[in-house]
């Protein structure tokens, strides 16, 4: 392992995934996966006839809609980052899954 990179294990929806990150990338990561799993988790309890499958893709997809919202409005760097880590993270989990 790199000195600037880290092994580490988030949940999505109650599922783990196993992810190399870089050390600076951690919190932006675990704070990507908190929004996600709340979003998840409003879908659930809004819509409990939803599986869980569903909720994760409402979720990911609304959060995607608000940051594209963002960045749309002007807040460009800041919201670069949240799109290029959410994306990295997506990348990542379904390397990992593989």
């Amino acid at each position: 392992m790199d000195n600037g990179s880290l092994n580490i294990t988030v949940l999505i929806a109650g599922r783990p995934y196993p992810l190399k990150i870089k050390a600076s990338d951690e919190q932006v990561i675990q704070n990507l996966v908190k929004g996600i799993n709340d979003k998840i988790n409003t879908f659930q309890n809004t819509y409990p006839q939803k599986d869980k499958q569903d909720c994760l893709a409402m979720g990911i997809l609304t959060y995607a809609v608000e940051l594209q919202k963002a960045k749309q409005t002007g807040q460009n760097s800041a919201i670069d980052e949240q799109l290029d880590s959410l994306n990295n993270l997506l990348d990542l989990a379904l390397s990992s899954s593989s």
